[in-house]
């Protein structure tokens, strides 16, 4: 493998500017875009040596087929072509965002010679004022039925307006006092849109101030014994006070905030969104982003932020996330002129909570994320209907005579060459059966497809067509504890393994030499994340978003996980065995060595005098042990 790419441009041809920057591939498809305030800086980081690259970083690498890039003025200029560049290509290895939700809001039309208050899912009224999002609509109603005793506005649609127009009679809103009936004259259209411009301001969050005012309002009716304004200010007063406490306060009541949270993991993140309003919740807002690149938290949370608001809601004053992005200035000024964009004034703060009322209750919003991502990958892989569709759609794009019932998939795990393992994931009916797990450990192998093709004959030799009886049991085989080693040979339908062509290839050379028939191969490629079938010179490409693609992502991830988590046991089972026969240090002395540098590589890296100042550790003893783990 070359050292990286051909198309890597030369050092001196990439301007040290502020930039935004496109990976193509060679048909001009835009793969990837991200900005820079030095680009040549930014940049040299994809060009460094593939092997230490992250995979996943790699793989967008290498499918691309040429970079370009646009110098800018500023860093924030530069945001912004990013932002408008990522709507314009939708590129596949940026963030993808899954909101398959279609929230219920509460709009007040504004716009409208006589507003109306509804309910709606609809996000293009023009004119309109949004509150929420609302995450059930009953909930919603339930608040607008509440809030029309205070402010009695128009709810109804057009053609019953103008049907009470024109018949000079109003509704039964009308009638009950939830309506002050502009339609028949009761008041004026400009009385009228005061009180849905007041209805907009308490929503808003300005809900102290019509409470005193109405209290006050009905004391004084009541001082100048005008009994029945005293009445319906104090129904008004309840109803507002109802409202109100449909809602917990959070805050304080000045306090006007979204809070973030997001929890993720190597292929999606579950955001959460609160938007609190003169201290109380006003809506709440979930959803789930797709991540092809290995992003770290700041990224997502500067990509989540501008997404969040690519609507007619404006960002409030404070927006807190769970860290900081690297260009935060340029990114409140981002939200800044957003927020001026849709008619609000003042600058827009991003920042990390540290203490008190709002760092527990960003606590709060992130634990609800950590809730959402568990809850949205047990719902992919626990409904039947959608394992049962992924399973007939995983049999018709591998042509496969029946549905993948058993799956079996391999992955290979080492360190530099070293302590090579394999691990075998079993998924029967699209569940994982854990207690068929195998873990396979590798004495020598040249490459990865060497170590797929051992892992593969020595699991074959119990399925050979031929085979009169079952084979003695192998050594460097390790079942989980408490399995049937007879579950060991029950034939799977499909046998995947992570990676390419390559070790496809190898796959099925094993096999072939076992004899083996009957069993669908495929491998699935950490590059676009397509399919590869034995003998194909084109992978099968699988919808992103498809449950098929979501079950085949999960055995793949949950092999990688088996076996990375055996080599990490092996290696650890070495240090310790190295520490253990040095003299003067027992199990004891070496788990608290381990416990108090947190990893062998630090306690490789520590110095003579750091070891020395374990407890139970003296300065000849730190000599030994160093002088053991650099021998």
């Amino acid at each position: 493998m070359a050292d990286t790419v051909s198309y890597r441009p030369k050092a001196g041809e990439i301007p040290t500017q502020p930039g935004v920057y496109r990976f193509k591939d060679d048909k001009g498809r835009v793969l990837y875009v991200g900005k820079a305030k030095n680009l040549r800086a930014r940049l040299s980081n994809y060009f460094a040596p593939l092997q230490n690259l992250h995979e996943r970083t790699r793989r967008m690498v290498l499918s691309a087929s040429g970079v370009e890039w646009t110098v800018v003025g500023t860093e924030f200029e530069a945001l912004q072509l990013e932002f408008t560049w990522i709507k314009e290509f939708n590129p596949p290895f940026n963030v993808q965002f899954r909101d398959d939700k279609s929230y219920p809001y509460l709009a007040i039309s504004l716009g409208d010679t006589v507003p109306r208050v509804l309910v709606t899912r609809n996000r293009s009224i023009k004119g309109a004022r949004y509150f929420g999002p609302y995450t059930k609509v009953w909930a919603i109603r339930e608040t607008v039925d509440l809030m029309l005793k205070a402010f009695p506005m128009r709810s109804c649609s057009d053609s019953t307006y103008k049907r009470a127009e024109q018949a000079g009679r109003p509704c039964l809103l009308g009638d009950i006092g939830k309506c002050a009936a502009p339609c028949v004259g009761r008041i004026t259209k400009e009385e009228h849109k005061s009180i849905a411009l007041d209805f907009a301001s308490f929503m808003a969050g300005n809900d102290s101030k019509y409470i005193g005012d109405v209290g006050r309002k009905m004391k004084a009716a009541a001082a100048e014994q005008d009994y029945e304004s005293a009445a319906r200010y104090r129904d008004q007063l309840a109803a507002l006070e109802t409202a109100l406490s449909k809602s917990t306060i959070v805050l304080g009541d000045d306090v006007d905030a979204d809070i973030f949270g997001i929890a993720h993991d190597e292929l999606a993140a579950a955001v959460q969104q609160f938007r609190v309003r003169g201290g109380r919740i006003r809506g709440v807002r979930s959803w789930v982003v797709d991540k092809e690149l290995d992003l770290g938290l700041a990224e997502l949370v500067e990509t989540v932020v501008q997404n969040a608001y690519d609507d007619e809601v404006p960002p409030p004053r404070l927006v807190v996330v769970p860290e900081l992005p690297e260009d935060a200035p340029e990114l409140e000024q981002w939200l800044g002129s957003v927020r001026a964009d849709r008619g609000s004034s003042g600058k827009v703060v991003l920042r990390v909570a540290q203490r008190g009322d709002l760092a527990a209750l960003a606590q709060t919003v992130g634990t609800n994320a950590k809730n959402a991502l568990i809850l949205y990958k047990t719902r992919r892989s626990g409904d039947f209907v959608a394992r049962s569709q992924a399973l007939a759609d995983i049999q018709e794009a591998l042509g496969m005579p029946d549905a993948p019932l058993r799956m079996e998939c391999y992955d290979v795990s080492h360190l530099s060459g070293t302590n090579i393992v394999a691990s075998m994931v079993v998924f029967e009916d699209g569940l994982p059966r854990k207690d068929q797990y195998r873990r396979f450990s590798i004495p020598s192998s040249t490459d990865d497809t060497e170590s797929i093709y051992q892992t593969l004959s020595r699991r074959l030799a119990y399925l050979a067509d031929d085979a009169a009886i079952e084979p003695a049991p192998d050594p460097t085989t390790e079942p989980v504890t408490g399995t049937d080693l007879k579950k060991f040979s029950y034939r799977p339908n499909l046998l995947i393994v992570d990676g390419g062509q390559p070790q496809v290839a190898a796959a099925a050379r094993a096999l072939a030499d076992a004899g083996v028939t009957g069993i669908t191969l495929c491998g699935i490629a950490k590059r676009l994340e397509e399919i590869w079938l034995p003998d194909s010179d084109y992978p099968v490409i699988l919808p992103r978003n498809s449950d098929a693609l979501f079950l085949i992502q999960r055995i793949r991830d949950e092999a990688h996980r088996f076996a990375i988590t055996y080599q990490r046991q092996r290696r650890s089972k070495d240090v310790n065995s190295q520490l253990v026969e040095i003299p003067g240090l027992g199990p004891a002395r070496a788990r608290e060595l381990l416990r108090h540098f947190g990893s062998v590589t630090q306690l490789r890296a520590a110095e003579v005098t750091g070891i020395a100042e374990v407890k139970g550790i003296g300065p000849t003893l730190a000599q030994a042990i160093y002088e053991a783990l650099r021998a």
